[in-house]
């Protein structure tokens, strides 16, 4: 069936997508990245789009295009912190071989990983069922990643034998408790000082020794 130009027209303007314009990879990391420090330092659940473009000095339609809307370019900037975050941590341990050591430095590099995003951030994070699942997804990746070194300095010896399971959890928990400030408000610590307890913590269930 043919369609009119008027019609055609009016159709572009009713979808969501219709007036969002392509922009480079170049620019679409720069802007998500200038939003990621943004939404860290804040939050966002209280943010619109037209507040984003202005903080960012841009306009709504450049924001369009990096993603429809402020849904979309909210859990774009979680799926881009967690991606880095990930990606640094692996790094840092890739060349660890000792089991504890390995631990040690994975739950420090959560702890500065996961610094770098404010108690409102997270609890905004926590409360949206979008970004809730990014993150559940990440914390579960986590204490997987836990429970492998677990195993594998039980296999090796360098650790007496443990529920890596139960332990792996119990972390992810603990690391939640951190980054919403409920433990940091009972205990008086940073949040560095706590991961560092949280290692030390860790270990000394694993191996009957403080480090």
């Amino acid at each position: 069936m043919a369609t009119s130009p008027r019609t055609a027209l009016a159709s572009r303007r009713a979808r969501p997508g219709g007036r969002r314009r392509r922009i480079d990879e170049t620019r679409r990391e720069q802007l998500l990245g200038r939003l990621e420090g943004l939404i860290l330092a804040e939050g966002f659940a209280d943010l619109t789009v037209d507040e984003l473009a202005t903080r960012l000095q841009c306009s709504k339609s450049t924001l369009y295009g990096v993603a429809s809307g402020k849904e979309r370019l909210v859990t774009a900037v979680f799926k881009r912190f967690f991606r880095n975050a990930a990606d640094g941590i692996e790094e840092r341990v890739a060349t660890i071989s000792d089991p504890a050591d390995r631990i040690a430095a994975y739950l420090a590099a959560v702890g500065e990983a996961m610094g770098k995003m404010s108690r409102t951030c997270h609890m905004d994070m926590v409360a949206n069922d979008a970004t809730f699942e990014i993150w559940a997804l990440n914390a579960h990746a986590s204490a997987q990643r836990v429970r492998e070194f677990i195993r594998e300095g039980v296999d090796s010896g360098r650790f007496r034998g443990i529920h890596a399971e139960f332990v792996g959890e119990s972390v992810s928990l603990l690391v939640d408790g951190i980054q919403q400030g409920e433990l940091l408000t009972r205990t008086g610590l940073t949040s560095g000082e706590a991961y560092t307890e949280l290692s030390e913590l860790v270990l000394s269930a694993l191996t009957n020794t403080s480090r």
